[in-house]
């Protein structure tokens, strides 16, 4: 079991930053991949970025566009995503999720099993 709690949200203008943060508790965290998904108001959840046990990450390229950056601290059981020039278009709640460590699945909602409450981000124009 893996339990997981966002925080970091808020209201930031166009073109601000934002940094979440997923901390984990539980055992095994550093067995596990964890992601990070966004879902808009009205739209699926979708997938932002992951990160290994070693570090390794994938990203939504056509979603982050290079401005998210996805970090761990094993130690702490800590995840974070740094979010640079955000857009109106980055409204969402996030949340971070779970998975056993593998070499697919990352993008697919399913492939997760342990998943936070969410945080909102909210970016004005």
């Amino acid at each position: 079991q893996v339990q997981l709690v966002e925080s970091g949200g808020g209201l930031v203008e166009a073109g601000g930053s934002l940094t979440l943060s997923c901390v984990a508790s539980g055992r095994a965290f550093s067995r596990h991949d964890i992601g990070w998904f966004r879902q808009a108001p009205g739209k699926e959840r979708n997938f932002v970025a992951v990160i290994s046990p070693e570090g390794g990450t994938m990203y939504n390229v056509d979603a982050v566009k290079g401005r998210f950056t996805i970090s761990r601290d094993n130690a702490a059981m800590t995840v974070s995503l740094q979010m640079n020039s955000l857009e109106p278009e980055d409204t969402a709640i996030y949340y971070c999720a779970a998975k056993v460590k593998s070499l697919n699945g990352h993008q697919s909602r399913r492939a997760y099993s342990y998943w936070g409450r969410g945080t909102q981000v909210t970016v004005s124009s």
